[in-house]
């Protein structure tokens, strides 16, 4: 579209033919990428055109968009995150460095462990002859059931959105293209391709989209995946007002939008709505657009600007100028990193006497049981899983750790008499229980009667019974009274038994935080009526509005069995000296961090917010704003500075379909968990 720039003297008024000469007409400024870009789709042939605008498949091509020799462009190599390198192409899945599941990074709360993460990433995605990886997942974990909680960053929009931003960063350093996903509000498989999620203005605004929007504004994804559910009634793909209206004009995407796989449902409506490439093939994207095209329904210059889309991000990421090059894994270099940013995620959520961490010179005998401590845990399934290059045992971590000199007695716990005659032989009885979800279904939260039986018989013959709890999500611990300890280690990745052994003998203090509420019991689920959660078949309500995880608990007064933000560590801390100074742009809020304890260890000192009264509806009680993760010695203090920001303090009005800045009191909380908050300040927006 051209525009007008006109200089006008209002002197010249009366002379009205000058004027409209001085009005010169101009094209947008486009970016050097973009015109050249353009320049090779105005080379394109209409059938060249409507090859690029879908992926194909055929013996050894999957998840391939064709290239164009004649014209020097690549082919798009699109490959399954996020936890890693997942399957990719035609044929036997690559091995790749397994990383610990998402929710786990989400629980170290450390950006710079999601940048290595990324970056991980990236660089094996394009030693397997990917350049796309698709990653990361950052859908909301609005109940504990999603079957691919395991593969998000948890329950509150801030968290997640700082999480994927470092992550993002970290993949595209590497040139890979991020591909952020899964646009919007994919928080169930049930019916994810049909369901039709009915969700207030408010609630998709302020829970369901600030990741995305971060993604966007502050990490640059380059492209973005449309998610197969409907949200008010339009399916994800052809959903003008999240794509074309939220996604390019109010957060000036600049990217492509691809489709998840199979969640295209027409071509006309989702070229109209903004989506540039259907994957894996072409149902929609095919011959149904040259019909399109016949039929005057679309235009070529749609087309055009749909291949531009892609085109320009893939030149900015240089693959049409340095194409793919094979390169080879430092296996054992990413196994490393792994196994740290396994370490620092797991959370510790009971250490009943400081059991832990474990001394191997008071060990005489260890009873390993369990389903989880007779396999590592490498991963979640479905398209998130990794192929590992390798794997390390538990028995051999825990091995390793006592420098085997120590026998151990492992069970897989299955034969109950036989688990509990090794607890009552050893010093130490270790249960790995948990569970193992995948993409696909939803799931419960209760672990299987066996292993909970397991756990039960175990901690009545031995007090000093630990649990290491492996789980993608939430569970619920009916025996939690009764043993000593409980590690949530999470889906480890493949340094599992390493990474567990670190946290469990103290080579590792442990610092994660819980990024989503732990229940006490199965009726505490807030969003518990079927027509929350999974809806009828045909439409699922989000009723609950803003109370999503703790928001929830604490509006309800419901006491959650561990709250969001909540772990243990082998030291302790303190914080204090909370005062506020108002800024040109905003607030800054400061408080000291200090290590109390007797040994080295990381806080996350977490800051939450309550608004003033507003009219359309309170917003939720406490609301987290702010993080930080220090690491101190023992005796440390350190000095913490956080900046709220305009848009910290905003929120979403329906009656104006915008963004409303608040005035008044607000209350600024400052803890080590949701449910943990003793300094407490107050300002005033006037």
């Amino acid at each position: 579209m051209k525009r007008f720039v006109c200089n006008i003297n209002v002197l010249w008024f009366a002379t009205l033919p000058f004027i409209l000469s001085s009005c010169v007409a101009q094209q947008p400024a486009f970016s050097q990428a973009e015109v050249r870009a353009r320049e090779l789709v105005r080379q394109m042939s209409l059938n060249e055109k409507i090859e690029q605008l879908h992926g194909f498949r055929d013996k050894t091509h999957f998840r391939v968009v064709p290239g164009l020799r004649r014209l020097g462009i690549p082919e798009l190599l699109v490959t399954n995150g996020p936890a890693g390198v997942g399957p990719g192409g035609a044929g036997t899945q690559k091995k790749a460095t397994a990383l610990p599941a998402p929710i786990a990074l989400a629980a170290s709360w450390d950006t710079k462990l999601a940048y290595q993460y990324g970056k991980l990433a990236g660089e094996e995605t394009i030693a397997l002859g990917y350049n796309l990886l698709e990653a990361p997942d950052i859908n909301i974990a609005r109940v504990p059931q999603g079957g691919r909680v395991f593969e998000s960053y948890g329950e509150d929009p801030l968290l997640a959105s700082q999480i994927a931003v470092a992550n993002l960063r970290g993949i595209q350093s590497t040139r890979v293209i991020g591909n952020v996903k899964h646009f919007a509000a994919n928080n169930q498989e049930t019916n994810r391709g049909s369901i039709n999620e009915i969700i207030g203005e408010r609630a998709l605004h302020e829970i369901y989209l600030p990741a995305f929007e971060a993604s966007i504004r502050e990490g640059h994804s380059a492209s973005i995946m449309c998610a197969y559910p409907r949200v008010n009634s339009a399916y994800n793909c052809e959903n003008k007002p999240l794509l074309r209206d939220v996604l390019r004009k109010q957060w000036g995407f600049d990217g492509f939008v691809t489709s998840d796989f199979g969640a295209v449902h027409s071509t006309v409506s989702s070229i109209e709505a903004g989506l540039d490439l259907e994957l894996p093939t072409g149902i929609y994207f095919g011959d149904a657009v040259r019909r399109a095209l016949n039929e005057k329904e679309i235009t070529e210059a749609q087309i055009d600007t749909m291949i531009v889309h892609r085109l320009t991000k893939m030149i900015e990421f240089g693959w049409l100028d340095h194409p793919l090059a094979s390169e080879s894994i430092s296996a054992f270099e990413h196994g490393a990193i792994s196994r740290q940013i396994a370490a620092q995620s797991m959370v510790l959520l009971k250490n009943e006497g400081n059991l832990l961490p474990l001394k191997r010179d008071k060990i005489n005998r260890i009873a390993l049981l369990g389903p989880y401590a007779v396999r590592t845990l490498s991963g979640g399934g479905g398209s998130s899983h990794v192929l590992p290059l390798y794997t390390v045992q538990p028995v051999d971590g825990i091995d390793g750790a006592l420098e085997q000199q120590t026998q151990i007695d492992v069970l897989d716990g299955y034969d109950l008499d036989a688990a509990t005659k090794a607890a009552r032989r050893a010093t130490i009885a270790i249960v790995m229980v948990g569970d193992d979800e995948g993409e696909d279904h939803d799931h419960g939260i209760v672990l299987s009667e066996v292993q909970n039986k397991l756990v039960e018989a175990v901690a009545a013959v031995n007090p000093h019974t630990i649990v290491v709890l492996k789980s993608g999500s939430a569970v619920l611990m009916p025996w939690i009274d009764k043993v000593a300890a409980v590690l949530e280690a999470w889906y480890p990745g493949e340094e599992d038994g390493n990474a567990v052994a670190d946290v469990l003998f103290g080579h590792v203090n442990p610092s994660g935080k819980l990024p989503l509420t732990f229940r006490a019991r199965a009726e505490d689920t807030l969003a518990n009526h079927p027509d929350q959660f999974p809806g009828d078949g045909v439409t699922v309500r989000y009723s609950e509005g803003l109370e999503v995880g703790y928001r929830a608990y604490q509006a309800h007064h419901v006491q959650p069995l561990f709250p969001f933000g909540f772990g243990l560590s082998y030291t302790t801390f303190a914080m204090n000296n909370l005062h506020v100074e108002h800024q040109s742009d905003g607030v800054k809020v400061f408080f000291r961090v200090t290590n109390t304890g007797q040994r080295e260890g990381a806080e996350v000192a977490q800051l939450y917010l309550t608004f003033p009264p507003i009219a359309e509806g309170n917003e939720p009680q406490h609301q987290l704003r702010g993080f930080a993760k220090v690491h101190l010695e023992s005796g440390e203090s350190q000095q913490i500075e956080l900046a709220l920001h305009p848009q910290d303090l905003r929120w979403w009005s329906e009656k104006t379909h915008s963004w409303q800045q608040t005035k008044g009191k607000f209350t600024i909380a400052v803890g080590d968990s949701s449910a943990n908050t003793p300094l407490e300040a107050r300002f005033i927006m006037p």
